[in-house]
């Protein structure tokens, strides 16, 4: 399914270097310090190329968030918080925002931060695996896996990590907004269940599943679109219009495939309204996908009108409201309905949900005692983060993703649909 998803790109990041002469008193912290410099530089290398396999970068990422974890959560119980967490200053572009990033002296900002980009990297993996020519199972599987695990990792950054951060951004379109949250969280599980229907399709179940998996596709896709439409739209107009044309095009699949099973029914004058929704709606997805085309924002830009499934739909749902309207004129003469039959619709299976994420555990290099040996009485103050609008940022160079080739050719199969 090359170029049927959208993506957003990596945040950026400035180098951390965790020298902080003083506060590391022996052999064994600076070799806490000196390993979080080396994995947090190999995981943001991996990052950067989605043709990694996915295990790699699962590694790196718990080599580093498992050492990060010691200078975030408490280790002394006599302690109000870690003494380490707000010694230095990170610094992390948003998606959606451009190059001038958020600074935050607060180890949990940069859990957060590197976590949501780990999310990003499975999504973008994920569109790799199915930007080819015909993928087969096995890849297949490893497509909603990785955007099982994208949701879930989102989830557990807005339900649990970000609760814990100290004085979060709140301005703007800010990756720590619960609304960029959500609406990450939408995408990855609409784009895990698009798999699911897709096979649904090209096996050829019952209409009655296909119509309510599309419904519910279409449904995620509204979510995103709703969690975005109270910030500033030149922030997120872009990502806005494509859960906009998958929404009308699940839409007009699910009328398409519920308008078989009413003609099934001999319920002809009601199949008839719903094939009119379903072109109604198909017209409005290929308008949404030029103007998707032409906007600006952040991201890369997804061609969906381009892909056989596509193209396909908006034909077989023509020539099927073709064969209703002679079939209703010859053999039923019903009324056809002024309202289209409403979508209420729930898929008996096949509804994808967001995979669990749980956190690494605390690094075996780290101990009470330890952590111990870390002084804080010599720290080096952070220089002070700037909030104010004349204080703005240096910006930082945007990340050099790694293309992918992707392939233009049609699958072969007669649904469209790539993973079968």
């Amino acid at each position: 399914m090359a170029y049927w998803f959208h993506r957003n790109p990596l945040k950026a990041t400035a180098p951390v270097t965790y020298e902080l002469h003083g506060v590391s008193t022996n052999e064994a912290t600076r070799k806490i310090f000196s390993d979080l410099r080396l994995t947090r530089a190999k995981l943001l290398e991996l990052l950067t190329d989605p043709n990694h396999a996915r295990e790699t970068v699962e590694k790196a990422a718990t080599d580093y968030l498992s050492l990060l974890m010691g200078l975030c959560i408490p280790m002394d119980q006599n302690e109000p918080e870690n003494k380490l967490r707000k010694l230095i200053k990170f610094k992390w572009t948003n998606t959606l925002l451009g190059n001038v990033p958020t600074e935050a002296s607060d180890t949990g900002f940069e859990f957060f931060s590197m976590l949501f980009n780990v999310a990003l990297w499975f999504t973008k993996h994920a569109a790799k695996v199915a930007a080819k020519d015909d993928p087969d199972m096995e890849e297949a599987k490893e497509i909603h896996k990785c955007l099982r695990t994208a949701a879930g990792i989102f989830r557990f950054c807005k339900d649990d990590l970000r609760t814990k951060l100290i004085d979060p951004p709140t301005e703007g379109a800010q990756d720590t907004d619960t609304r960029v949250l959500d609406a990450y969280i939408q995408q990855c599980t609409a784009e895990a269940q698009e798999i699911t229907l897709a096979r649904a399709v090209e096996l050829k179940h019952a209409v009655t599943l296909i119509a309510a998996l599309a419904y519910e596709t279409a449904d995620m896709y509204q979510k995103g679109d709703d969690a975005l439409v109270s910030l500033d739209q030149k922030d997120v107009d872009k990502w806005r219009k494509y859960f906009q044309l998958k929404n009308k095009f699940y839409l007009s699949c699910a009328h398409s495939y519920n308008g078989e099973n009413l003609l099934s029914q001999d319920k002809c004058g009601e199949a008839i309204r719903g094939l009119r929704e379903s072109v109604d709606l198909y017209g409005k997805a290929e308008q949404l996908c030029k103007e998707y085309g032409q906007s600006k924002g952040a991201g890369t830009t997804a061609r969906p009108q381009n892909h056989l499934f596509f193209r396909k739909l908006g034909p077989v749902v023509k020539r099927t409201l073709e064969k209703c309207d002679r079939e209703n004129g010859l053999i039923y003469h019903q009324k056809v309905a002024f309202d289209a039959p409403q979508l209420e619709l729930k898929a008996t299976y096949g509804l994808v949900s967001p995979e669990e994420y749980k956190a690494p555990a605390l690094h075996q290099l780290w101990s009470a005692d330890v952590y111990s040996k870390f002084s804080t009485l010599n720290a080096p103050k952070p220089q002070p983060v700037k909030k104010s609008k004349e204080e703005t940022p240096a910006p930082l160079p945007t990340v050099k993703e790694k293309e992918t080739p992707m392939s233009d050719k049609d699958p072969k199969n007669n649904s469209g649909c790539t993973i079968s």
